[in-house]
């Protein structure tokens, strides 16, 4: 299969009348829907704008929200060799936010996305009053993939024809459905086939296998004492990627931390159950000062 394109691949994309392309070094894949103060939402490693169909719809009735494909993902441009790891991730999008002059008072981020998240915030690129973490992968991927994911990652990403090979492995439908059993997440059958149609994407499998192999989480740690902004850490109690033990192992590093863990859902959470989560932020955006009383 060839690479994604918004024209032939994106006619039923998930909220495709906020999409537009913009050029911030490379061309990204942004959404932006709402109105009132700026939320800034990253999806995870091998995701795209899809991952949040349902959930920013809802924060855009408190929001502006602003999403993109990260790079190499959906729809967006990949960065050159060498810019994949967090810092060139995060410098990479401060470059997207400066282009769209966008200051989020709310940054969300799942997965990755919340690795993303916090860097920018602690490089100076964001000031938010308040940093969500959707089953944040901030101390490395765990459960079964925990051996597994970086040295396949890296080895996928020296190797130009392997990602190849797993896309086309990826049309077979039951590899993917084994995947996305594996996040401990129940899906429907349309967002399931969203991260089908991603999969069967080789340069999609190349950013996301390219991102893994240089995501170096050690700096990022060291560097959250000094973090003064407060972070929600929400875990869901059956994620199979990133173990809900892991978001204390994390509010340990942090100064103004906040967790709740969600009984009964997965890594995808946010997926699962827009609803519940996107009251979770909105109440947490009002306790922080960032929404008025009653906006939930």
């Amino acid at each position: 299969m060839a690479r994604l394109r918004f024209d032939r691949d994106g006619q039923d994309w998930p909220n495709r009348a906020a999409s537009r392309f913009v050029r911030a070094d490379i061309l990204w894949h942004v959404q932006v829907m709402g109105s009132g103060p700026a939320a800034l939402l990253i999806h995870g490693t091998g995701a795209s704008t899809h991952s949040y169909a349902a959930l920013a719809p809802l924060l855009a009735r408190h929001f502006t929200v602003v999403l993109c494909d990260l790079p190499g993902h959906g729809f967006s441009e990949p960065l050159p060799s060498g810019r994949t790891n967090l810092p060139g991730m995060a410098a990479a999008l401060a470059a997207l936010l400066r282009a769209l002059e966008v200051e989020p008072v709310l940054a969300v981020g799942h997965s990755a996305g919340a690795a993303i998240a916090l860097r920018l915030c602690l490089d100076g690129a964001i000031h938010p009053g308040l940093v969500v973490s959707l089953n944040g992968a901030l101390a490395g991927f765990g459960g079964p993939l925990a051996r597994a994911v970086s040295p396949v990652a890296r080895f996928l990403a020296l190797n130009p024809l392997l990602p190849r090979f797993f896309a086309r492995r990826a049309r077979d439908p039951a590899v993917v459905d084994r995947l996305l059993e594996r996040t401990g997440s129940r899906l429907d059958p349309a967002a399931a086939g969203f991260y089908r149609r991603l999969a069967a994407d080789p340069d999609q499998v190349a950013a996301a296998f390219g991102m893994m192999a240089g995501w170096d989480l050690e700096p990022l740690l060291r560097d959250l004492p000094r973090l003064k902004v407060p972070v929600l850490l929400v875990a869901g109690a059956r994620d199979g990627m990133v173990p809900a033990r892991q978001a204390g192992e994390t509010a340990r590093r942090l100064a103004r931390p906040e967790i709740v863990e969600l009984a009964g859902l997965g890594h995808l959470a946010h997926e699962e159950a827009p609803d519940r989560i996107a009251a979770l932020i909105a109440a947490a955006a009002v306790r922080h000062g960032l929404l008025p009383e009653g906006a939930p």
